[in-house]
């Protein structure tokens, strides 16, 4: 795929988040698919094969940047069927076969002489295999190519499948994404499965971020939109760093990224991270060390989820925060912890016996943790105003049903478990008010595992 008609500009001309279209007031670019392969390769041919156990080697682009093979999952005692940049010492991956179900040792990624594409065990059961290749498409040789894309090759050269059809949770430049197309983020940094985010080019036009019904495949809550429905067709990640949303004409209608960062000078990556935020990373081919963000959508994820099930950007009870690296953290009250230690993204629970609702004199062994600017929208089931800050700790502390109170302006919230779209943020205002019970007489002092 060649993108052509994008304007040059700048390196890193000063943007925030979403890029103006005033920036460009006159642009409309064409674009020109090219099915062909139109860069050196070197064949793979039919039989070929790669195993987890063995000298096999992974195989690689003309240059060396990309390669295709076998990651070990940490933990998982498997294997990660994927693409990864192969020039960085941390292989950064950017696409997989098996997210979901890594391959056991033994196993093997095979190019049948029929043309068939297929990861199978070491007994020959099938884990996963290349989808929507028509009979008779005739391939002759597959390759990986310098553009990150894997590419099953008739004899003429035109794909008869190819990965950037197929995306995970990141795009390359020279890639796109098309209607009904989505990137799915991966669990966690060190789980590749299908995680709670995903970003779709809808069948209306309008591209969007949404929460995922997790662990179903379903959608729940959109957080981010282009707001193109009924004039948005197609993502576009140019070789030139441009990333760009057109109409049905190949007009330019709305910028992701208008910063350009030189394909010959940079890696680049747009990945949905596990953490819900889209992201445009580069880095100097030169050298340095790790990924920078050039542009990232939404600004501030812990705002911009609100939804009515779910936990929200974090899991239930906790709270998201926005750290000064502009990432978002997600983090348990004093009091509580982590469900599972290895889900930073999580639900939290708490570390301490609930308040019984058969004995009135029990609320005197519970007390409060006050948080500014902290609250769970959408977890109230009573409200009251105008009280005091004072009458709303006490109306709180001998309910049994109340986890949490919210006192902001004379008003008091009374909340429930479990607690959902915790937030903190200087816009938020107030107080919340979080129960816990007391050891010896003193607030609850147990390590919340933040």
């Amino acid at each position: 795929m060649q993108i052509i008609g994008v304007p040059s500009a700048p390196l890193f001309q000063t943007t925030a988040g979403m890029a103006s279209l005033a920036i460009f007031p006159a642009i409309v670019v064409f674009f020109h698919i090219l099915i062909t392969i139109a860069q050196s390769y070197t064949n793979i041919s039919l039989g070929s094969s790669i195993s987890t156990n063995g000298p096999d080697s992974p195989w690689k682009s003309p240059s060396g940047e990309f390669a295709f093979g076998f990651l070990a999952v940490p933990g998982a005692g498997g294997y990660l069927l994927s693409i990864w940049f192969d020039k960085l010492p941390d292989k950064t991956v950017v696409w997989s076969a098996n997210r979901d179900s890594p391959a056991p040792p033994g196993s093997k990624i095979q190019l049948f002489d029929d043309g068939r594409f297929e990861l199978s065990d070491k007994r020959g059961r099938r884990i996963w295999a290349a989808g929507g290749i028509p009979s008779g498409a005739g391939v002759a040789y597959a390759a990986m190519l310098d553009t990150g894309n894997f590419v099953l090759a008739r004899n003429d050269s035109t794909a008869a499948w190819q990965t950037f059809d197929s995306p995970t949770d990141t795009l390359l430049p020279a890639q796109a994404l098309n209607r009904g197309d989505s990137l799915i983020s991966r669990f966690s940094g060190e789980n590749y499965s299908r995680g709670r985010f995903t970003f779709i080019m809808q069948d209306d036009g309008n591209l969007v971020l949404y929460t995922r019904n997790f662990p179903l495949y379903d959608v729940v809550s959109a957080y981010w939109s282009t707001q193109t429905v009924g004039t948005g067709s197609r993502l576009v990640f140019n070789e030139s760093g441009y990333i760009y949303l057109t109409g049905r004409d190949g007009a330019v209608i709305f910028f992701l990224a208008s910063n350009p960062v030189p394909a010959d000078r940079f890696y680049q990556r747009l990945t949905l991270q596990y953490d819900g935020v889209l992201r445009h990373y580069f880095r100097p081919k030169s050298g340095g060390s790790g990924w920078s963000v050039n542009v990232y959508f939404p600004s501030n994820i812990c705002l911009r989820i609100l939804q009515s099930t779910g936990g929200g950007a974090c899991g239930f009870n906790s709270l998201c925060s926005i750290g000064g690296d502009r990432n978002p953290n997600c983090a348990c009250p004093e009091g509580y912890s982590l469900v599972n230690p290895s889900d930073k993204l999580g639900d939290c629970k708490p570390d301490f016996a609930p308040q019984s609702c058969n004995n009135s004199k029990e609320s005197e062994l519970y007390g409060f943790v006050e948080m500014v600017d902290t609250d769970w929208p959408l977890s109230d089931y009573a409200h009251f105003d105008p009280v005091s800050e004072e009458w709303c700790r006490q109306e709180c502390l001998v309910d049994c049903f109340c986890a949490v109170a919210i006192y902001r302006e004379s008003n008091c919230w009374k909340k429930k478990f479990p607690l959902s779209n915790g937030r903190i943020d200087a816009t938020v205002g107030g107080k919340a008010l979080i129960k816990i019970r007391k050891i010896n007489g003193t607030r609850e002092t147990m390590n919340p595992h933040r």
